[in-house]
């Protein structure tokens, strides 16, 4: 028999077609893992309301995930997320006694849609890196919030508005429930839809893209914005549930939005990665941050396992050079 004839039968026999699920999945993996390590480490894990606070806690950076997701498959990045949910967070409760709380809440909405389509607009047109552009306006925005706040945090007024956050489906928060739609709505977007398709091309290959008739400058902008939108979403969530809205709210969520996205196996360079798979490294991320500090692991260790985990994420991308299907 032939290597070429093994190496074919290997890879269609049963075992070699779960290794292949197995690896193509392995954030699912790590995650079943994980659970079962931290639920052996600590009797409270596994309680329902630990499990409710691991899916509130993941629904916030998990829906920037989603918007870091659109715009990383497309080759690049926004480090401008967490300042937007801040400001977003800060007009939906400053403005409520100005103009009322839906009125301040759509206008944190559209502050957070506008910042998306300028980071946008500066990336197609200057044709800088998203990384230099972005970490300019994640400096400069927060230094809005702070201009804005005076370096205080505001409180709501209405009470009425917070108690929004305390709606609950069983074990799953308005925040979460909204987080695990808006997922499974743009991997819709991402696997059924012509826009979902330009997004892999544009990030593959752009000047295939542009060959291809693909308007690579008008589709940058528009996941730029969306990733603003979501972002400006997860600030008037968290100003809901907080019930106060501090300059520094979502300060470092940026990065550990990127080390969500990147363990779901998106691609830095773009052209790879899916809802499915940063939904599970949205709950890994979770599960790891609420397992530690159930074990009472001082801030330093975390921060620790958090980077090394970050780079195991690399490594094994790297490793398996992901080329299939989307």
């Amino acid at each position: 028999m032939t290597d070429a004839t093994t190496t074919s039968s290997q890879s269609t026999s049963p075992f070699g077609s779960v290794i292949q699920w197995l690896l193509r999945n392995h954030i699912w993996v790590f995650l079943a893992l994980t659970i079962v390590v931290f639920s052996l480490a600590s009797p409270y894990f596994l309680t329902v309301k630990n499990m409710s606070n691991i899916l509130t806690q993941g629904a916030f950076i998990g829906i920037l995930a989603i918007g870091m997701t659109m715009v990383m498959i497309d080759g690049e990045i926004d480090l401008s997320v967490g300042a937007i949910l801040a400001l977003a967070c800060a007009l939906s409760i400053g403005l409520q006694p100005v103009i009322g709380s839906w009125p301040a809440v759509f206008v944190g909405l559209l502050s957070g849609a506008a910042l998306g389509f300028v980071n946008g607009t500066l990336v197609a047109l200057s044709g800088m890196h998203s990384f230099i552009v972005t970490l300019g306006a994640l400096i400069g925005i927060r230094g809005l919030v702070f201009v804005y706040t005076g370096e205080n945090a505001l409180m709501v007024e209405d009470f009425a508005y917070t108690e929004i956050a305390e709606v609950y489906l069983g074990p799953l928060s308005l925040t979460a429930m909204l987080f695990i739609a808006l997922a499974l709505f743009f991997q819709w977007i991402l696997s059924s839809t012509r826009h979902g398709r330009e997004t892999y091309a544009v990030g593959d290959n752009i000047e295939a893209a542009h060959d291809a008739g693909i308007n690579v400058k008008r589709h940058k902008i528009i996941n730029f914005t969306l990733c603003g939108t979501l972002a400006a979403v997860c600030g008037i969530l968290l100003s809901m549930r907080l019930g106060t809205a501090e300059p520094n709210a979502g300060k470092v969520w940026e990065l550990w939005t990127i080390i969500a996205v990147v363990l779901g196996g998106t691609r830095l360079q773009g052209g790879y990665g899916s809802m499915w798979m940063t939904i599970g490294g949205v709950f890994t991320l979770a599960v790891l941050r609420n397992g530690l500090r159930l074990l009472n692991t001082p801030n330093y260790v975390e921060l620790m396992v958090m980077g090394a985990v970050l780079i195991l994420a690399l490594v094994l991308d790297k490793a398996l050079n992901h080329r299939g299907d989307h």
